[in-house]
């Protein structure tokens, strides 16, 4: 079914299963009502992605193995038994997907291989050294909101290179001093990226509409193909 046959035919019934749990979509789903199993993907497409994610590292395998753990899923649905949330037993299914992909991407990988990779390392493309400016920026504010006897120990120290000796020479002060105002500045600059970070991991790793999109058309393509 086209996938726009496909949304108009789903869109009445996702308005009367948008309270519905998990578990009663899943039943709906095993009496027949395959077209259902859309509302599952919708919830829980994101959380399946980052899981994926953070195995495989790249965002291409862990598209690829969502959309293999959603048909996985699906084709063993019979096999949930309710005793921990569909979340969970998607996840669990997703994990092993990725792991999967691991070995076999670690089996298809020749010594030559790794050789060449190690004799030369592509350059970072467009979007890499945006994120590197990004990180960059990131790092530079947080060190501007460091103490300024903080500031310049750090500053001495980790960019410039200097050994203890020669901060403490700069800036007059003791080698214990210098010691004890690195070790401050490193703790105090840890908690302000972490204070900064933190606010902005939940929007990591996104999954948007369009290749949420993607992955439920493919998936429902084959759910709904007709069997011989």
């Amino acid at each position: 079914m086209p996938r726009m046959r496909l949304a108009a035919a789903l869109a009445p019934e996702a308005l009367s299963t948008a309270d519905l749990s998990d578990e009663e979509v899943v039943r709906r789903v095993r009496a027949g009502d395959a077209p259902l199993f859309e509302v599952l993907m919708r919830r829980h497409n994101q959380r399946a992605y980052r899981a994926a994610r953070a195995i495989l590292r790249d965002d291409g395998e862990a598209e690829d193995a969502v959309q293999q753990a959603w048909l996985a899923a699906y084709r063993h649905l019979s096999d949930f038994e309710e005793r921990s949330r569909f979340s969970t037993w998607l996840i669990r299914i997703t994990v092993n997907a990725a792991l999967s992909r691991t070995r076999t991407r670690a089996a298809s990988v020749r010594p030559s291989d790794v050789d060449a990779a190690d004799e030369a390392e592509p350059s970072p493309g467009p979007e890499e050294r945006a994120l590197g400016r990004e990180i960059a920026h990131l790092l530079e504010a947080a060190i501007d909101d460091l103490p300024a006897a903080y500031r310049s120990v750090l500053v001495l120290r980790e960019v410039e290179g200097l050994d203890t000796a020669e901060t403490a020479l700069c800036l007059g002060l003791a080698e214990g001093a210098v010691k004890t105002r690195l070790h401050r500045a490193r703790s105090l600059l840890r908690r302000l990226l972490e204070a900064r970070a933190g606010a902005a991991l939940s929007e990591l790793f996104p999954f948007g509409a369009a290749r949420c999109d993607c992955a439920v058309a493919v998936v429902m393509a084959e759910v709904l193909r007709p069997r011989t």
